[in-house]
């Protein structure tokens, strides 16, 4: 199991969660965005760096993501196609994505992106807060606690 981030937007605060989580969980996590990105230290991090352009890190994640693998993302279509492919996805917010509500989640995307191009003001997301990243740590805590092997030595 690993984890992998779209890290192009991915707010710092959880980037530095999932860096401790790494160490802790001994988990492979890997960020993946289209200009550089500094990680810490550590046989279990790394960062990819994709050519620019539209979708290009969306495209390397559902090339490397298998079964059971923990994406980190909200960005709603690279979602859909992480669970077609058998993963979990989770949002920054610390809401996941599934089978049940993905296509909700699609449709509503697409008729506010409808309204937008007509003109209408839709406003955009509410600012990050650190509400949403308590409820992300729990989520992901439960997740790893779950689907992560014991670290090395642990009884």
């Amino acid at each position: 199991m690993q984890v992998l981030v779209d890290a192009d937007a991915c707010p710092a605060v959880i980037k530095d969660m999932l860096f401790r989580a790494a160490r802790r969980a001994e988990v492979r996590v890997t960020l993946v965005a289209n200009q550089f990105l500094r990680t810490p230290p550590s046989p279990f991090i790394k960062s990819i760096q994709v050519p620019a352009g539209f979708d290009a890190a969306d495209a390397r994640i559902v090339e490397l993501v298998a079964s059971g693998d923990l994406v980190i993302t909200a960005d709603i279509p690279l979602a859909a196609a992480v669970i077609e492919r058998g993963g979990h996805a989770l949002d920054p917010r610390g809401n996941w994505f599934t089978p049940d509500n993905i296509r909700e989640r699609l449709t509503m995307r697409d008729v506010m992106e409808q309204l937008r191009n007509s003109g209408v003001e839709t406003g955009g997301p509410t600012p990050f807060s650190a509400r949403d990243s308590k409820a992300f740590a729990g989520q992901l805590d439960r997740f790893l606690a779950r689907h992560s092997a014991p670290p090395r030595g642990a009884a």
